[in-house]
């Protein structure tokens, strides 16, 4: 013990002198995975556009990262070779898609400010089936929900896109999420005016809430824009048909022209690029609200 006491001691490691190398990488490191993530991402859409203005001749010539020859012809094709049809499909789109965001967010906006400020027996119970229904993939309630608007005698119609989408659990869940962070002294300054539930959603919360309303209407406007796979279903004739359903007839039977079938979806995506362009705080800020907000 003596002897050790006697030895020299070891001059301490300093913690950033031993991990100065990681220090000095991290951050090229992390910007280098986010320009990389950014590139995998971007290019699926940056080739959709230049194969859509390359002509049908040369679509499996080189350069494959340049559209030469240079060419509006598919865009052309897709607007005239169904222009009597092309229109109504982008006014049912707009319609369904308009509808919904507007509807679906104020129902959900009441569903969630049940939950969250509201007391009666079984909340808490179908606050948790709510959540439940969340997790099972909508191919599960394709055939039910087609029973059902057979039944109703809305199939082929509009109706059947509108009436199923009026409230979803996704948005009811966010909503209550944004309202659980409200401040209780504002209803409870208008309890004392004498206002009741309704005056104080309607008058006080609703307005407040501009936002997170926002916020899910272009949630929702987004995914009914780009709905497929239900349309499909209840859909028949073309006059009915929304714009990504109506671009699939560019599809053939026993070959796919690509170069017109990305033009087309040029057309179904531009909508919906302008809208997170001009309210890109209000995506982020949704999924914040749904992702970091304490439940």
């Amino acid at each position: 013990m003596a002897a050790e006491a006697m030895a020299p001691a070891k001059p301490a490691v300093r913690y950033r002198d031993e991990f100065a190398w990681w220090d000095r990488i991290k951050k090229p490191l992390f910007y280098g995975v986010l320009i990389g993530w950014s590139i995998i991402a971007v290019t699926p859409f940056y080739l959709t556009v230049v194969f859509s203005l390359k002509p049908l001749t040369h679509l499996y010539e080189a350069p494959f990262f340049w559209p030469t020859p240079f060419t509006l012809e598919n865009y052309l094709k897709v607007v005239t070779e169904f222009r009597h049809l092309f229109p109504r499909w982008m006014l049912n789109s707009a319609l369904v898609a308009g509808l919904l965001a507007v509807v679906r967010t104020l129902f959900c906006a009441m569903g969630g400010y049940a939950f969250a400020r509201l007391r009666f027996p079984g909340r808490d119970l179908l606050f948790w089936a709510m959540l439940i229904t969340m997790m099972i993939p909508g191919q599960v309630t394709l055939i039910p929900n087609f029973l059902i608007v057979r039944q109703m005698k809305l199939l082929d119609s509009l109706l059947a896109l509108i009436v199923p989408g009026i409230a979803g659990a996704f948005g009811v869940f966010m909503m209550t999420q944004f309202y659980k962070n409200l401040p209780r002294e504002l209803e409870e300054a208008a309890m004392i005016d004498g206002a009741g539930w309704f005056t104080i959603f309607f008058r006080i919360v609703l307005p407040i809430s501009r936002p997170a309303l926002l916020t899910l209407a272009l949630f929702t406007f987004q995914g009914e824009w780009n709905a497929f796979m239900w349309p499909l279903i209840v859909l028949n004739s073309p006059e009915k048909f929304t714009l990504p359903l109506g671009l699939s007839w560019f599809k053939g039977e026993y070959y796919t022209v690509y170069s017109v079938v990305l033009a087309g979806s040029m057309f179904n995506s531009v909508p919906i690029l302008l809208l997170f362009f001009l309210f890109q705080g209000y995506f982020t800020r949704g999924i914040a609200i749904t992702g970091l907000r304490e439940g």
